[in-house]
């Protein structure tokens, strides 16, 4: 596994108004944005391009093209929707796919799968998977392991924040054959009584889109 942690004024500054308390959730969805598309100009790094001749105003010239088949962003729900416009915006040629994972409350490393809409053969396609929170790790593991069932070998993570603790589980947990990838903004102290990461930013489902009781 190949750990990316973005080191950058502008990152530092973003992630202290992004956990503070009292950001509402108007300014904190802008904050993700913002530190997705700062995240992805990293991530992306490794996209496969092709040669394409072009003509420009003054003469011909070969550029560059993403190739095909194009790339997948994969948000984990629901979080990870907060996360798509910043990735969008960034790789606008790209196919969204949905993955629904909730972590089970009584086992906090293993996951319960109850939404998919992927494609089945994702063979030869370079995959990025988005949530805003590695904590346990189980989510990621087993979103990575749902991609690699249906042909991906190279799979990039997005978090935002993670804990060390999750991280040392996914380096012991993902299939090695998999080249497999995670980008962070920040990995944090520990993980708390209830697997929350310290000190985090709470919640991040909630923080963007509201309270669900």
């Amino acid at each position: 596994m190949e750990l990316h942690v973005l080191n950058h004024p502008l990152v530092e500054h973003k992630m202290t108004v992004l956990r503070d308390k009292n950001t509402p959730s108007s300014t904190f969805r802008e904050l993700v944005t913002e530190l997705v598309s700062l995240e992805a100009y990293e991530a992306t790094r490794g996209l496969e391009v092709v040669d394409k001749p072009i003509e420009t105003p003054v003469a011909t010239m070969v550029g560059k093209a993403i190739a095909k088949p194009r790339p997948i962003i994969v948000p984990v729900l629901r979080a990870g929707l907060g996360m798509l416009d910043g990735m969008m915006k960034m790789i606008p040629s790209a196919e969204v796919g949905f993955l629904g994972m909730k972590r089970d409350e009584e086992h906090p490393t293993q996951q319960i799968t109850h939404a998919n809409r992927l494609p089945e053969d994702l063979t030869g396609r370079q995959c990025f998977l988005i949530d805003p929170m590695l904590a346990t790790g189980g989510t990621l593991v087993a979103a990575t392991h749902y991609l690699a069932e249906r042909g991906a070998k190279d799979i990039t993570a997005i978090n935002i924040i993670a804990a060390p603790e999750g991280i040392e589980f996914v380096e012991k947990n993902v299939d090695p054959s998999i080249d497999f990838k995670v980008v962070v903004c920040a990995v944090d102290e520990t993980l708390n009584e209830r697997a929350y990461i310290v000190p985090g930013l709470g919640d991040a489902g909630d923080r963007l889109y509201g309270v669900i009781d």
